[in-house]
């Protein structure tokens, strides 16, 4: 390690001080070097960026690692986090985080619109990443993110968690297997809405509390309870919604059985549904076109959130689940459980175990890091998932309108008006 830390210490230094590089040598080289295979107890250097909530539960997920850096606006939450790992360094600013060198990795798990700028900065670094779902706030950040991780070549995984659960890996093992024939159709729904929040004129935020980095790039907007903390998910300059803080996990089941790419068409309707002044809507159906894979036929999925559901659905008795329609039978699914319907009452034929058992996501990322094996969710296949939901938010704030989407160029080819939402402004002083 000390032979790889030195190297690139050498290299940024050079940088900084404008030499020439030698050919052959990139500050993303050690990166790959890292990637070599180590001692199963030697740990990682890693920096933690938001450390509460999500933060928490994925700070716990690496807490066996050494932790040299913690990060975050709430001086509060900072300082619980410190208690549980006091030789480590503490910042408001995530851009502190990075002037460890030592560092192999970072996880970041800040509200949506912050994700994407610290995560471009480590994997410009050569730094290994963890990022909550749904990995950036854009479509365009999303894009950005993939882009540079295949230059990077460094290890990944979006914190989709319910991945790692044996009933996600049987289901998976049972469409592939082709129990219920070709699948052509698939329901997704959820259950929960929007928590309602409102718009002040002005605000205060706590002493305690750095807001205009909790702002990053996102429009200024005077402090409030209703859009702060959690509370961020239901408004459209922090969040996505329940379709940005669900899908991945829903839909990560469809991507994985399926192996779905990007969508050709996306068609959104919805309705607010509450008295916030948030704007996401409680209510949403999107209908999702996938064009013809391989042997896997078009898929026509459909989402549904805040009470909505397929014609029937009642019957299975799921607040949320997924439903996947082929032509011998259906199967439904949720985090815990499956359930299949053959035609004609036939009994399935036993299907084999392909899919190992996870050995935990968090440590599917630290063993990978470490050189030990693969992560399931890493940013090319969790991008693809993370871009077409949000897709759907494209398509509502657009007007409601189907959109003909060409995804080698991030294009909505007959909604022009949609490119605002592909792609958000940031806040002055802020860039990717």
């Amino acid at each position: 390690m000390s032979d790889v830390r030195s190297r690139r210490e050498f290299l940024q230094a050079a940088v900084a001080a404008g030499t020439t590089i030698p050919a052959g040598l990139s500050l993303l080289a050690p990166a790959r070097v890292r990637a070599e295979k180590r001692s199963a107890n030697e740990k990682l250097n890693l920096g933690i960026i938001g450390v509460a909530a999500r933060g928490g539960a994925n700070l716990n997920g690496v807490s066996g690692e050494n932790i040299v850096v913690l990060c975050d606006i709430d001086s509060k939450r900072l300082g619980q986090a410190a208690e549980r790992f006091p030789k480590a360094k503490t910042y408001a600013d995530y851009r502190r985080v990075f002037d460890h060198k030592n560092l192999d990795g970072v996880v970041v798990s800040t509200p949506d619109h912050m994700h994407a700028i610290p995560v471009v900065q480590a994997l410009r670094q050569g730094l290994a990443v963890y990022c909550e779902k749904p990995l950036a706030h854009s479509v365009h950040e999303i894009r950005t993110i993939r882009e540079e991780t295949a230059k990077a070549k460094v290890v990944t995984q979006m914190g989709t968690q319910i991945h790692a659960g044996n009933n996600y890996r049987r289901v998976v093992e049972t469409i592939q297997a082709g129990t219920i024939g070709p699948v052509k159709r698939v329901h997704v729904w959820l259950g929960s809405g929007v928590r309602t929040g409102q718009r002040v004129k002005q605000g205060t935020p706590p002493a305690h509390v750095d807001y205009d980095l909790w702002l990053g790039p996102a429009p200024y907007r005077p402090f409030h309870t209703s859009h702060f903390h959690f509370n961020w998910r239901y408004w459209w300059d922090f969040g996505g919604g329940q379709l940005a803080d669900f899908w991945c996990h829903y839909v990560d089941l469809v991507f994985w059985a399926l192996k779905l790419k990007a969508p050709t068409t996306v068609a959104a309707q919805g309705e607010k549904g509450h008295d916030g002044d948030n704007e996401c809507p409680n209510q949403m159906r999107i209908d999702y076109i996938f064009p013809a894979m391989g042997k896997q036929p078009p898929v026509h999925l459909t989402w549904y959130q805040g009470g909505w559901k397929p014609k029937g659905a009642e019957v299975y008795g799921k607040g949320s689940a997924v439903l996947f329609e082929g032509d011998d039978g259906r199967l439904l699914a949720d985090y815990g459980s499956k359930k299949l319907f053959m035609e004609g009452g036939q009994q399935p034929d036993p299907i084999e175990q392909t899919i190992p058992n996870s050995i935990g996501h968090h440590k599917e990322w630290i063993e990978a890091v470490k050189g030990n094996g693969k992560t399931t969710c890493h940013f090319e296949y969790g991008g693809a998932l993370a871009e077409a939901g949000l897709l759907g938010n494209v398509s509502y704030r657009a007007g409601k309108k189907k959109l003909e989407w060409d995804a080698e160029k991030l294009k909505a080819t007959n909604c022009p008006e949609a490119d605002q939402y592909i792609r958000r402004e940031y806040r002055k002083g802020w860039v990717l």
